[in-house]
């Protein structure tokens, strides 16, 4: 990560829609936007102060990170919804958001309350939607993580990260840790390639589409969390012996899950209670997500100043922006 911090890049923006509430009188909010606060600086909003601005919907609407098909999902998430409409007394429906963009916006936008952010798009959940992520997929014994992997066809005559130069990479999109900061990083600071110039970059604009484009010869490499690729071996949903990795990261924390900032504080402890009571054993989410190394079969309690620091420095290293337009 040392190498990374001296990068100068292009910063990028949140550009969100949705109509916003008035801004929050001036109070400590660190990078947080302007309608949220920080008291307690834990990085992440702080309830209202004022009971009348909480929400307090009748159907609870969950999404997941569209790093795949979202209908594949539905299925997987079922069982769990099932458990929090038990435990909270709401209805809960899923929300198959096609984009990252999408899902932030529908969060800020008052549309979304309950989500899972992937592991890139969570500092701008975070500071310009109000997302409050607590917990994570980790093993039994609390490992977790991924990491981004740099991919080629197995038959490819590329055997290292300079040979991509003149190349097609592929990227999914640019709120992506692993499938497009991480990679773009690594590739300037390490090896002095610029996008444009030394490679011709690609958005495939999910993992699942960056895998497949590599194993069909679509992309000359691409840059994916090795957990959603390997689910995707597991199931078979392409060939794993049609790509060849030549490049695997530090260990990154996965899909963060949360609730926005102004949910019933009630409500948000019965969410929060859901995701720790679950019983994964025989359930769909262990039978998809178990297949992760380490294995991702328990919900453990994170914070987003403490794990999402990693993360954090990879942005401040690129110039990221947290700002929303």
């Amino acid at each position: 990560m040392k190498k990374l911090l001296g990068l100068s890049l292009m910063g990028l923006s949140c550009a969100l829609a949705g109509a916003a509430p008035a801004k929050s009188a001036e109070c400590p909010r660190g990078e947080l936007d302007a309608r949220y606060c920080d008291a307690d600086g834990d990085m992440v909003a702080d309830a209202p102060t004022d009971p009348k601005q909480f929400v307090d919907p009748s159907t609870l609407v969950f999404a997941y990170t569209p790093v795949e098909d979202p209908e594949v999902y539905r299925g997987v998430w079922d069982g769990f919804l099932k458990h929090m409409e038990k435990v909270t007394g709401r209805k809960v429906q899923f929300f198959p958001v096609q984009s990252n963009a999408a899902q932030l916006e529908a969060m800020r936008a008052g549309r979304l309350h309950v989500a899972g952010f992937n592991t890139g798009s969570n500092p701008l959940a975070v500071n310009c939607a109000g997302f409050v992520p607590f917990t994570m997929m980790a093993d039994k014994q609390g490992a977790y993580g991924y990491e981004m992997e740099i991919i080629v066809p197995a038959d490819s005559s590329v055997q290292k990260i300079e040979e991509l130069k003149g190349k097609t990479i592929a990227f999914t999109s640019q709120t992506s840790n692993s499938g497009y900061k991480a990679p773009s990083a690594l590739l300037a600071s390490a090896y002095g390639m610029q996008a444009d110039k030394d490679y011709k970059p690609a958005f495939s604009g999910k993992h699942d589409n960056s895998v497949i484009g590599v194993a069909n010869k679509d992309y000359d490499g691409a840059a994916v969390a090795n957990s959603v690729m390997k689910r995707m071996f597991a199931r078979n949903a392409v060939d794993a012996k049609k790509i060849r990795s030549i490049y695997k990261s530090e260990s990154f924390p996965t899909t963060g899950y949360g609730y926005v900032y102004n949910l019933k504080p009630e409500l948000a402890a019965k969410v929060k209670e859901a995701f720790f009571t679950f019983n994964w054993e025989g359930s769909e989410l262990l039978k998809e997500f178990g297949k992760a190394e380490p294995a991702q079969e328990a919900f453990m309690p994170i914070t987003y100043k403490q794990h999402w620091a990693v993360v954090r420095d990879i942005d401040k290293a690129m110039n990221v922006s947290y700002a929303c337009k």
